[in-house]
């Protein structure tokens, strides 16, 4: 980490990232959303008081919130998080959303407040199958899930895909990110999402240095 990681490191990190639902919406609040994301993360055995949670809808957003933090507050108290929608190849988690989005980095944020849920959210779901046969119960079909181990190589629209033909004949018969992947999140273990993507185990790092 740079010079400055041993002076953020013990401070309150705030976590903006993608995700949420607008006022009025029939899918899950963003209370009922940070409360399930803040589970997953505390079960990784970062403390509770360490993290705050922000959802801000959409990616764009969400860095803007990010950015805005960054004018006002300590700058190494934020970061990002937010699906990487494909392969990353880019040396570091900005350069890629540099390439991706176009967005402007402020001159004293790192890379390392820089996150991404490579290649999407529920690629973490592939680390932990169980979980998913658990959550959908009845008629799931595990076995038409990808069985790449390593699952950040596996491409966006083969996880949708699968992960739709896996749950059609469930009681949920269809799957709903505002409604079910942050009830799924909450319920992942995370040493199996760790083991399996590069990018996880490297957020969570973050969280548990002095956390």
């Amino acid at each position: 980490m740079d010079g400055g990681a041993n002076r953020w490191d013990k401070m309150v990190k705030t976590i903006y990232m993608e995700g949420g639902s607008k006022r009025g919406s029939k899918q899950k609040s963003n209370k009922e959303i940070r409360k399930l994301v803040g589970i997953f993360i505390e079960k990784a055995g970062v403390h509770h008081g360490s993290f705050n949670v922000v959802t801000c809808g959409s990616r764009s957003i969400a860095h803007r919130e990010f950015v805005k933090h960054h004018r006002h507050n300590d700058r190494a108290r934020a970061l990002l998080l937010v699906d990487a929608e494909g392969p990353v190849t880019a040396n570091s988690a900005w350069e890629h959303l540099e390439k991706l989005e176009g967005w402007n980095k402020p001159a004293d944020v790192t890379d390392e407040q820089y996150h991404l849920m490579v290649q999407l959210m529920e690629s973490w779901f592939m680390a932990d199958q169980e979980t998913l046969q658990s959550y959908y119960g009845r008629n799931f079909r595990t076995k038409s899930l990808p069985q790449n181990p390593a699952i950040e190589e596996i491409p966006k629209r083969d996880i949708e895909q699968k992960l739709k033909h896996a749950i059609r004949n469930t009681g949920k018969k269809t799957y709903n990110k505002g409604k079910h992947g942050f009830e799924i999140l909450a319920r992942l273990d995370p040493e199996k999402v760790r083991r399996a993507s590069h990018y996880a185990d490297r957020f969570f790092k973050v969280l548990l240095d002095q956390s």
